[in-house]
């Protein structure tokens, strides 16, 4: 239940209103996650008079603003094809134009294939006070904590990384059941990350490079069983997308 709708001008006003918990203060960028229904007071802070959209290169990486829009994101020349594939599996076109990137990534759950790409090729949030910067998936696993008093002002991604995706799903354009992102960089680093179930994404392998992937996103479906979809189905199928992951990248 929303009881205060606040605008602040400045960064140093959000923080200042942030401190104050008592309040339950939810930050707002597009506003798309906001609805879900509570019977808590929410105090809504709302994001748009700050600087925070856009995305620019810098050297081998790429800045992305909190507050970008998916679709913003999806037409910048800047982000590979795969990731505008994913931007639209993500969401709808409406949806697109109001939802942000740090919201998306925040509010997702296991089922994300944005947010899977993004811990794939380990993305790192940008948090203020301090700027701290943190590896998406640490935040994601602790993030009702880590976030209180907290404002996300950008995300960061590497360019040097190849990223794949394989997913199975109802239909091509639905959420997946089960999928793969796989990162690899120049250095031969390999990242695994299994999507499709639980409370976001599941990152099951990150080494010097590849080797074990096939078994570890077999074993990391064990407990995976929901109503989507079973354990051991999952279990068949995990190997198999890590499979058309590699050859996916060598194509």
């Amino acid at each position: 239940m929303i009881v205060a709708y606040l605008r602040p001008k400045n960064i140093p006003e959000i923080l200042k209103l942030l401190e104050n918990q008592d309040q339950n203060p939810v930050l707002m960028g597009g506003g798309t996650a906001i609805d879900r229904f509570t019977l808590e007071p929410l105090t809504i802070i709302d994001l748009q008079e700050l600087d925070l959209r856009g995305v620019k290169e810098k050297g081998n990486t790429l800045e992305i603003g909190a507050t970008t829009t998916l679709q913003f994101l999806h037409d910048s020349p800047r982000i590979p094809e795969i990731l505008r594939n994913l931007i639209r599996i993500e969401a709808t076109s409406n949806l697109r134009q109001i939802a942000t990137v740090a919201g998306t990534l925040i509010s997702s759950n296991g089922r994300s294939a944005f947010t899977s790409a993004f811990m794939a090729i380990d993305a790192v949030v940008t948090l203020l006070p301090g700027e701290k910067s943190e590896n998406l998936g640490n935040l994601l696993l602790m993030r009702d904590g880590m976030l209180d008093s907290k404002l996300i002002t950008k995300i960061t991604l590497p360019l040097n990384v190849k990223l794949a995706y394989q997913s199975v799903s109802r239909t091509p354009r639905d959420l997946p059941i089960l999928s793969v992102a796989m990162a690899v960089w120049p250095s031969g680093r390999t990242r695994v990350v299994l999507g499709g179930f639980g409370a976001s994404p599941l990152l099951v392998s990150d080494g010097p490079e590849p080797g074990g992937e096939e078994s570890a996103v077999r074993e990391a479906c064990m407990l995976a069983g929901d109503e989507w979809a079973s354990s051991e189905y999952r279990m068949e199928v995990a190997p198999k997308l890590v499979m058309r992951c590699f050859s996916q990248l060598a194509s």
